[in-house]
């Protein structure tokens, strides 16, 4: 069947392959999605399910395939994300590498090298790239005006800003892309922009860059793009967004950027550069194949006997039909460019748009939470392909098409063909296939045969075209002609009546089901996997190749399967999706992921806290006067009550919101902090945090507050409160107590169970938070808690980030 070593799960190859002299070596890419975070079934369809589509049929072909991709690890997107989660670049990567490798591996993605673009490879070819383009005279210098943010100190690479965009008003563009209109975007052009880490509006400062020059390169672009274009038969929707990019005038584009988390700039005045992720990034295709061998050369500078297609989302368009190519031709050297781009447009979901930064959407790991089946996913995303147009998911939708496409068409078909072929002699066959004598004079099966032979042509012409949607509806009309097919026949009526024709009948039949198999194969490999165990026969035998004869065969498929074959066990290939399912996944992954961690922290709060009453014994009366009950272990009466006088319900502990953040003037040590805890004016508060909490992670964020400490002076400022923070046994690391996104700024910090009104202010005689203090943990699950008692919001409980069993102070 061809090379189908990566089929089913994405095990990594035996054998390294290389281009093969006198045979199609085909390349493929999709592009490298970021690292940043989990991505969801607009991405899934638009770069690597589309591409691993085109892999599968080429191997099916018996071309030489070479698919790659990889996670996309450098740049602002990559920072940013690091300092929400507070945690090192590296460290996002390496979580979110392997998040995005487990959901691809369950979607049957069959990589060659799936990699990264933080990878020693990656430095190595990009500066080469790089040094050519400097030896050619390609790159120019200039200064810039930048965004630079005062209070975080540094200039704002483009994902570090927000504000309106100057072409539709949308108010939350991002820096390089507005994400409502598509438009690229320099920071300096947003209408009232702001620091996305500390909101300050940042002012504009000098900086100087490098730059490629695409004005230059033009008419070496234009040439490649007016030749390949016709003969890689470039989608409408690349040629329209490349079209576009020419028409408006190439500008000088600048590949550097004043990070730190990137490819450095081998030049010495800019050595505390890195290149831009959209310089960098396509060159990743390059440096994971060189992961993969250290002959990748063979693959990419090698265009007379390799061909490279690329699968993206429309939004990539520019970047590899311009700013690529405009690279790799400036180099001078003997690239492989690309011959084909499959673009697809916007897969929406139910009412709105996917969106990973809004977290809208039904993402990778969702498809994995539910009891669909991979196949039914993958048939679902790709015959909804928004190839052309902006399509929609929706949960009807899926229902539909799974219930009357796969079940009641395909799966009945097959299910038909297999049940009969396994019953007994004198009810069946025995599960032995049985001759088909004369085949081609029976009219009805000869004329199957020359329409499903003329189906099969089709197929494969629009999967040369990459056109996978035709193509998927043209293997599930053979389906539908096999199953018009039975009914004309009606083979239970021949078995008693008439059974050389009835042997014709199913034997052709079968052969059908397995052309079935091996064309769906590329959409659907795990029901391909079972069709074939069904059929008892071994998954390697699939293949569609011009050598063996397989497409000729196709139309006689009474051909296609030995006389005396035995099958194997049939049993149902699809599961029906009812109607109140479908309501439940729609309810459940309603909302943004925000929306749905409040609703999943509320429920675990819940029962968590359930669980501790439970525990504690705690009566409804008690629990009512704030009075816990005796514990477990029958602590005395005075113990009891000596609880209850000192107890957390005393303490003031609410939601505020960090407004503003800066250093002690008078001590190294400290911050100063202007917190609202939902008062007229925000609160002073001193916190001796300098050493554990950057100042940019203290900007704008929500914390627990306690409100009823008397106040003190601390280094000549009066702090009027205390922020709760979490801290390792040796206090060398510290985290601040988080209130859920969700929880009110002003709202009291709940204990259920211990619902006594708080002190105006505690009396420091009466030690009633030294008292307490030592019972405030976190626990195994990062919740902080009064002996095991959540802090408890209306949006859910109260955690860190990620110290367990640890004290709060």
């Amino acid at each position: 069947m061809g090379d189908l070593e990566n089929s089913g799960k994405n095990n990594p190859p035996q054998n390294l392959k290389l281009p093969i002299p006198g045979k199609r070596n085909i390349l493929i890419t999709s592009a490298l999605p970021y690292v940043n975070n989990v991505p969801h079934l607009g991405n899934i369809i638009g770069c690597v399910l589309s591409a691993d589509v085109f892999a599968r049929y080429c191997r099916l072909r018996g071309y030489n395939v070479l698919y790659i991709c990889g996670t996309d690890e450098y740049g602002t997107a990559t920072e940013n994300k690091a300092l929400e989660e507070g945690v090192t670049p590296q460290e996002i990567c390496d979580k979110y590498h392997a998040i995005h490798k487990s959901i691809y591996e369950w979607f049957d993605i069959s990589f060659d090298k799936f990699g990264r673009t933080s990878s020693p490879e990656q430095t190595k070819v990009c500066q080469a790239i790089f040094k050519k383009l400097l030896e050619n005279n390609w790159l120019s210098e200039n200064t810039m005006q930048q965004l630079y943010c005062d209070t975080c100190q540094r200039f704002l690479a483009d994902r570090f800003v927000e504000g309106s965009c100057p072409h539709c008003n949308y108010d939350s563009a991002r820096g390089d892309q507005c994400e409502n209109c598509g438009k690229l975007l320099n920071p300096t052009e947003l209408l009232d922009p702001k620091c996305k880490v500390c909101k300050s509006a940042p002012h504009i400062r000098d900086t100087d860059h490098l730059f490629l020059e695409l004005p230059l390169l033009k008419d070496k672009l234009e040439a490649y793009i007016n030749e390949m274009s016709v003969a890689g038969g470039w989608s409408q929707n690349a040629i329209q967004a490349t079209n576009a990019w020419l028409r408006e005038g190439l500008k000088p584009r600048c590949i550097t950027r004043d990070l730190k988390w990137g490819v450095p700039v081998p030049h010495e005045k800019y050595k505390d550069k890195v290149f831009y992720v959209w310089f960098d990034a396509p060159i990743g295709y390059v440096s994971i194949t060189a992961c993969y061998t250290t002959e990748w050369e063979k693959w990419w500078k090698n265009p007379e006997e390799v061909e490279l297609f690329q699968f993206m989302g429309k939004d990539n368009v520019p970047f590899h039909t311009v700013m690529f190519p405009s690279t790799l031709l400036g180099t001078g050297e003997n690239w492989t460019l690309m011959k084909t781009i499959s673009v697809t447009e916007y897969l929406n979901y139910e009412s709105g748009k996917f969106s990973k930064s809004k977290g809208i959407g039904v993402f990778g790991n969702d498809a994995k939470d539910t009891n669909i089946p991979i196949e039914v996913w993958r048939y679902y995303l790709l015959t909804n392909r928004p190839e052309v147009s902006d399509t929609l998911f929706t949960w009807d939708d899926l229902r539909a098409k799974l219930n009357n496409e796969l079940l009641k068409n395909l799966g009945n078909f097959i299910n038909r063909v297999l049940n009969f072929i396994a019953k007994a002699p004198g009810l069946g066959y025995g599960s032995i296939l049985p001759d088909a004598q004369d085949a081609e004079s029976h009219p009805s099966t000869k004329a199957l045969g020359d329409k499903v032979g003329e189906l099969v042509e089709q197929y494969v012409e629009a999967m040369e075209k990459v056109k996978l949607k035709q193509g998927l509806k043209i293997a599930m009309a053979i389906s539908t002609e096999g199953n018009g097919y039975l009914q004309e026949n009606e083979f239970w009526r021949l078995y008693k009546d008439d059974q050389p024709t009835c042997s014709i009948v199913m034997r052709t039949s079968a052969g059908l089901v397995y052309l079935i198999a091996s064309l769906l194969e590329p959409f659907m490999p795990s029901f391909s996997i079972e069709v074939l165990k069904q059929l008892n026969l071994p998954f390697e035998q699939i293949s569609l190749c011009d050598e063996k004869g397989d497409i000729e065969r196709a139309k006689r498929p009474w051909e296609i399967l030995s006389a005396g074959h035995r099958i194997g066990n049939p049993k149902p290939l699809f599961k029906e999706l009812k109607e109140d399912e479908a309501e439940m996944y729609r309810g459940k992954f309603s909302g943004s992921q925000a929306d749905r961690a409040d609703r999943k922290l509320k429920e675990e709060a819940e029962a968590k806290i359930s669980e501790q009453l439970n525990k504690a014994k705690l009566s409804d009366g008690n629990a009512k006067k704030g009075k816990p009950t005796k514990s477990a272990q029958g602590a005395s009466k005075t113990a009891s009550l000596a609880e209850a006088e000192i107890s957390v319900s005393r303490l003031d502990i609410r939601v505020g919101l960090i407004k503003k953040a800066e250093k002690h003037s008078s001590a190294d040590s400290l911050y100063v902090e202007e917190i609202d805890v939902g008062e007229p004016q925000p609160r002073k508060v001193v916190s001796g945090l300098v050493k554990y909490i950057p100042l940019e992670k203290m900007q704008n964020r929500k914390v627990c507050v306690l409100c009823n400490l008397k106040p003190a002076n601390m280094r000549g400022v009066k702090s009027e409160a205390m922020v709760l923070c979490a801290s390792n046994s040796e206090d060398t690391k510290v985290e601040l107590v988080e209130p859920p996104e969700g929880a009110v700024i002003g709202e009291r910090v709940k204990f259920p169970g211990f619902e006594g009104s708080p002190d105006d202010q505690l009396n420091p005689k009466k030690k009633v938070w030294e008292t307490v203090q030592p019972d405030l943990r976190t626990d195994e699950e990062l919740v902080a808690c009064f002996k095991g008692i959540p802090f408890t919001t209306s949006a859910g409980v109260c955690k860190v980030s990620s110290l367990n069993e640890a004290k709060i102070r």
